[in-house]
């Protein structure tokens, strides 16, 4: 394998909002992120809804000629719609199935403005990095400063004794959309064997 191809980024796992939030410059930094990956042939792999951000990244791929894989559970569809125009969508019976089939099928993921439910699949992914379950690059797109706070939060866990230093830097935080795949990439150069596949958990 080349290093090219062992730095390649062919499927990218976006977490991001249900809805799109008050701030135009969310839904337009969710729109160009999806046209960039487009255009560079990176599929999306979501949360198969069709509303909020999600529904902004996953329309913009389609429309530019990408491809796209969505993830939902099947209650979720009582509150978020399936997105039935996109590449592929699948239905599991849990929210762990759901994360763990968009994990297993991504090579990285960045991580838009959301909620809690954004917020916590950015912490369980870079916790599975943590203790060793796979080594996939994660960030976050902050180009508003969005993801400020947490970022102060995890410098404070550093300074508490609760994080170690190396740790915080799982989280590569990126302000501008054209700098998401580029950053994520150099972010996989020198990987290490993970300790365990995902699908193995």
């Amino acid at each position: 394998m080349t290093d090219s191809q062992a730095n390649a980024i062919r499927s990218l796992c976006v977490y991001c909002g249900s809805s799109v939030g008050v701030d135009p410059l969310h839904q337009a930094s969710a729109a160009a992120l999806g046209r960039v990956m487009a255009a560079e042939g990176v599929r999306l792999v979501y949360g198969g809804g069709s509303v909020g951000l999600m529904g902004v990244v996953a329309d913009s791929v389609m429309e530019a000629g990408g491809e796209v894989l969505g993830v939902i559970p099947k209650g979720l569809f009582k509150t978020e719609s399936g997105h039935q125009g996109i590449t592929e969508l699948v239905e599991v019976d849990s929210m762990h199935e759901r994360k763990l089939l968009m994990a297993v099928e991504s090579d990285a993921f960045v991580a838009l403005p959301g909620g809690l439910g954004t917020l916590e699949e950015l912490a369980e992914i870079t916790t599975w990095a943590q203790i060793g379950i796979h080594d996939k690059p994660v960030g976050v797109l902050d180009t508003d400063g969005f993801w400020a706070p947490l970022f102060e939060f995890l410098d404070q866990t550093v300074t508490a004794g609760f994080l170690r230093p190396a740790n915080r830097e799982l989280i590569v935080r990126i302000d501008d959309v054209d700098d998401v795949l580029p950053m994520l990439r150099q972010r996989r150069q020198g990987k290490r064997e993970p300790l365990l596949t995902i699908d193995e958990i």
